[in-house]
């Protein structure tokens, strides 16, 4: 998986992959233009997009309905370091579903890629790339 991020100007970057682009900005409030979600909330949407993912293909292959699907995700802004953390994901279905399907749609959503990476934190490296100094 490969994205690329490059400076608009402001406080505003644009995420491309595979042909596709978002924006990310800051709220007014915060020196941005909002014309875009802020990084946390990229972070936020892309869980509860992966959550709906699962959620579907485990209503799917039960024959169960997917319409009025509705997942919500939430956190909080900590410090020490600065992170997002007590993040809490509602999956709304529009019908009721038998308790064996409820736990199942549990399982399958908290298989999700996103939040199998929360839970087991991946390795992460940083590197610095610049011309050379000239002299």
């Amino acid at each position: 998986m490969d994205v690329h991020v490059t400076y608009q100007d402001g406080v505003k970057f644009q995420a491309s992959c595979r042909g596709h682009t978002i924006l990310s900005d800051q709220p007014l409030n915060n020196y941005g233009q909002d014309q875009g979600m802020t990084p946390p909330e990229w972070f936020l949407a892309s869980l509860g997009a992966c959550v709906g993912f699962y959620a579907v293909k485990y209503l799917e292959a039960r024959h169960l309905a997917t319409s009025g699907l509705d997942i919500a995700v939430t956190a909080d802004k900590t410090t020490d370091p600065l992170r997002i953390d007590h993040i809490h994901i509602q999956v709304k279905t529009s019908v009721p579903l038998e308790s064996r399907h409820q736990k199942g749609l549990e399982r399958a959503v908290d298989a999700c890629i996103i939040h199998n990476t929360l839970t087991h934190p991946p390795t992460m490296t940083t590197e610095i790339l610049m011309p050379a100094i000239a002299g």
